[in-house]
């Protein structure tokens, strides 16, 4: 803390006793280091009086600071007598912006009525001969805008000041008046310490001081950025340097010439945010222990603390003086979707969207018995997959929830608040680790604030400005580390490091639009209209920031600048512009460092699993029943159909927002099913086939409560049109049939979902133990002209139904089946040994095929074989079943094919 000695130093040299001294810091964070030299240089008397200057500001004045929501709240009362027709939220989406513009003008202009005039003329200006119109146009809104502000404001601030209230704009303007005064009969003598950019205010306190010798000043500057006009770090030090009242008896200090002396800076270009904070402790090992206590971690970005603090376990005392953001935390999302939940609601929507529902049961605090209730609601929309919630159903599933009340739509906004606050008391009596219970605890904090805020005014609120309201004081609140702020590893933001100095300096995310922040200044005042007043622009922020960062390296040995090289989202992957200076023209050499990210590639070697006697004893018992389902899985992946159909795995259930195709395809089975059922057995007739063409949309219908889905879930969107498809698919097959009975065929439905056991013995000529049992369902069987036909229905097109092995017929026909191309071929064969042996039917009289829904028109499509026997294919089936029961070959993941 060089800076601070020095300051020290000096003050006790001319002062023995320096208690009676005021010492005006940017911060309070100084404070605590300068007692830590006030004890070691073995100071006995009492402390001085420590104090902002924004708190000797308001010293001089006689009203109270009102800010925040309370000042919306006032402000909205008063513009009611402006615009009665503008509510609430509407007035809260641009006062927050026009009051810091209103705080601006006050701080750094003579006269804030002078500003809102010339914004009023300047709109005059623009359409000055203009026809505007009666309708509504920008120019227009923009006119009336700052009209209106002419009257606003300065009724505004007639109103505060009846209040004894008044902005921090007004608090500095009244201050300015009393300056001189102030200055003249004040006996107090003030020490400010490492100030900067001053307003205009501040200025005139400090100088006015100054010329009644009631103050003396330290300035932290270096000769490197004080000399060279173009260092924008230098700007407000130099014209404070010009200042009359620093003269042959009175001398600025201090300029140093630190930031020239040896330095070790190192720029590591990193891929990604969170690969800063993983390469953080890569940096912290070549810094000797003894050093940690001089070291500071500077965030430019406070979403990386987490990130960083799971990376620090090398690190044995860590002082943090940044707070953790209440925003970023778990209750707080919850809080934030339940508001969003609410704002459904509040659209008078009948329905909730799952996915409203789900994060905040997810994310809220839930004990034993809330959360098998959520279990269960989970299970039930997810079997029935309901995508849009009634309220009937909701209360069915989810009344009994301790919290359910929060899920509904309130009374108004008074009655939420209260059920909030409530709810948050009730949760600080359950289980919660110390970070759920500082978190919920603040925002029943929060919550009471608004409501005592929102109580003396008797306007309506609805929740979407409720939830402005509470995010204007949970975005600012965090939860504060308990630390030794003079141990240890420091870890600050960038204005925390005022006055401070460390051997070693790091920071992360030396990104443009971090450091600086550059031009994005929320404002409705124009830069040439800023500059012309006084009033700060993106220039002058850059200057300050330019400023922290120059100061705060040119006193420190070692320093570390981490920037994100990859564009994603709002980051640009540029490094800082401060960094390029840094490489042009300072006389440091810069190593510059690129850093890969160092996270090992996710092992890429394809599953294999032995086939063990535990592996075999489960092969025995899945021969006791065989789906050909499960031979086409082993076709696609053998480690699929051993995690599937082996261990019996299942793949958790999903709710679909849109229709799959596996549910596309149960959509019309069951559809045709329905219309079926009722003719089976018979010969089917012309006025059959069209009655069963008017039974379509009820067939759909029955379908969709067979899947449990709701009707809702196909009244829009894809799902609708996919209703519509099915429902002509469904036509399609019936017409196809019905063509075929007028064009003379016989055609009878014998059965439907049929389903089938068979044995298959694995040695043909002696029939054994050694079998497997087949089961499945067959969609349809039916008599055309005399022939079965033994049809399963797709929803993909069918392929390789016809098989022709030519010449390379002996060669390839053991193999057949050991290609997934052929796996309708496979499964098409089993049906049909299965029909043949159960229902005794002449092979010859079996045609099995695929019905396409993707070529429906094309009717059945069978399977051939030219020049292959039926005892030739089956013999093909024994050898894909041999290799899945052959103790000598292993299951090994085949490798997936991207296109």
């Amino acid at each position: 803390m060089q800076f601070l000695q020095k300051i020290i130093s000096e003050l006790l040299e001319n002062h023995h006793d320096i208690s009676g001294l005021d010492i005006v810091l940017p911060g309070k964070r100084p404070m605590v280091f300068i007692k830590r030299i006030l004890k070691e240089k073995q100071y006995e008397g009492l402390l001085p009086n420590f104090i902002t200057i924004d708190e000797l500001i308001y010293e001089l004045s006689a009203n109270i600071e009102i800010k925040g929501i309370a000042l919306w709240l006032f402000a909205f009362r008063i513009y009611q007598k402006i615009d009665s027709a503008e509510d609430f939220s509407g007035f809260l989406k641009w006062f927050p912006t026009l009051q810091k513009d209103w705080d601006d003008m006050m701080k750094f202009s003579d006269d804030d009525q002078k500003i809102l005039l010339w914004m009023l003329d300047e709109e005059r200006i623009k359409n000055w001969g203009d026809d505007l119109g009666e309708g509504d146009n920008p120019r227009k809104r923009n006119l009336n805008f700052w009209r209106k502000m002419n009257e606003f404001l300065p009724l505004l601030k007639s109103e505060l000041e009846k209040e004894n209230l008044a902005t921090s704009g007004m608090l500095y303007q009244e201050a300015f008046s009393k300056l001189e005064k102030f200055a003249e009969q004040t006996d107090r003598q003030f020490v400010f310490c490492g100030f900067n950019a001053l307003s205009r205010v501040e200025e005139k306190l400090v100088r006015q001081l100054l010329r009644w010798d009631k103050a003396v000043t330290y300035f932290q500057a270096d000769q490197y950025y004080i000399d060279d006009e173009r260092q924008e770090s230098g700007k407000f030090l130099r014209e404070t340097i010009k200042w009359k009242e620093y003269n042959d008896s009175r001398e600025f200090k201090w300029i140093e010439n630190q930031f020239s002396q040896p330095k070790n800076i190192k720029t590591y270009e990193v891929s990604g945010n969170i690969v800063q904070a993983k390469f953080l402790p890569q940096i912290l090992k070549k810094i000797p222990i003894e050093e940690l206590s001089e070291t500071a971690l500077v965030l430019l970005d406070e979403n990386l603390l987490p990130a960083v603090l799971d990376s620090l376990g090398v690190i044995q005392s860590v002082n943090i003086t940044m707070g953790f953001p209440l925003k970023n935390l778990s209750f707080s999302n919850a809080v934030k979707k339940l508001f969003y939940l609410q704002k459904q609601q509040e659209k008078k929507s009948s329905s909730y969207y799952y996915a409203d529902i789900l994060p905040i049961l997810e994310e809220l605090p839930n004990d034993e018995k809330d959360s098998v209730i959520i279990r269960d609601f989970i299970a039930a929309i997810e079997e029935r997959n309901i995508v849009y919630i009634s309220r009937t159903l909701l209360t069915e599933l989810l009344g009994n929830l301790s919290y359910f009340h929060l899920l509904q739509k309130p009374e108004n906004y008074q009655a939420f608040l209260d059920l909030l606050i409530k709810f948050c008391y009730e949760l600080k009596f359950k289980e919660l680790d110390d970070i759920q219970y500082e978190n919920i605890a603040l925002f029943e904090n929060v919550f009471k604030i608004i409501k005592n805020q929102l109580q003396p005014y008797n306007f309506d609120v609805k929740i979407e400005t409720l939830e402005v309201l509470i995010n204007q004081l949970v975005n600012s609140e965090t939860i504060d580390f308990v630390g030794e702020p003079l141990a240890g590893f420091q870890i600050m933001g960038l204005l925390e490091t005022r006055l401070l100095n460390f051997k070693n300096v790091i920071l992360l995310s030396v990104n443009e639009g971090k450091l600086p922040l550059g031009n994005t200044q929320n404002t409705y005042i124009p830069f040439d209209v800023r500059k012309n007043f006084g009033l700060n622009t993106f220039l002058e922020n850059d200057s300050i920031y330019a400023y922290h960062f120059y100061r705060l390296i040119q006193d420190s040995e070692n320093v570390h600048l981490l920037y994100n090289a990859l564009s994603s989202g709002v980051n640009t992957g540029e490094k800082s512009r401060f960094i390029t200076q840094l490489e042009m023209e300072s006389p440091h050499k810069i190593d510059n460092i690129i850093i890969e990210n160092t996270s090992e590639p996710i092992a890429q070697a394809l599953m294999k699993i032995e086939k063990n006697d535990e592996v075999m004893r489960l092969l025995s018992e899945w021969k006791k029943r065989v789906s050909p389902s499960h031979l086409v899985t082993y076709l696609y992946n053998p480690i699929d159909f051993y995690l599937n159909h082996i261990l019996k795995t299942r793949e958790t259930n999903e709710i679909e927002e849109e229709l799959s195709q596996r549910n596309y395809g149960n959509l019309v089975h069951y559809a045709l099913q329905f219309l079926h059922e009722p003719v089976k057995g018979k010969i089917l007739s012309i006025n059959d086939l069209e009655n069963l063409l008017q039974q379509t949309d009820q067939a759909i219908d029955f379908a969709i409560e067979k899947l449990k889905h709701q009707p809702e879930f196909y009244d829009k969107g894809m799902n609708f049109i996919h209703k519509e498809i099915a429902k002509r698919v469904v036509r399609q097959i019936v017409e196809y049939d019905l063509q075929l009975v007028k064009n003379g065929s016989a055609l009878e439905i014998i059965d439907l979902e049929k389903e089938i056991n068979c044995d298959f013995y694995l040695d043909k000529n002696v029939p054994t133990t050694d079998k497997i049992s087949f089961y499945g369902f067959i969609d349809r069987i039916d008599r055309l002209d005399g022939i079965i036909r033994v049809i399963d229905y797709k929803t993909a097109r069918p392929k390789h139904l016809t098989i022709n092995l030519g010449k390379n017929k002996d060669e390839k026909l053991p193999e057949l089946f050991f290609r997934d191309d052929y796996k309708q071929a496979l499964q098409l064969s089993i049906y049909k040994y299965c029909i043949k042996n159960v229902l005794n039917i002449n092979p010859e009289y079996i045609e099995p095929a695929i019905w396409s829904f993707a070529e429906v028109n094309n009717g059945p499509q069978k399977l051939y074989f030219i020049d292959i026997e039926d005892s030739e294919v089956e013999d093909s089936i024994r050898n894909l079943i041999d290799e899945i029961l052959n103790p000598d070959i292993p299951f090994e993941e085949k490798e997936k094919v991207s296109w």
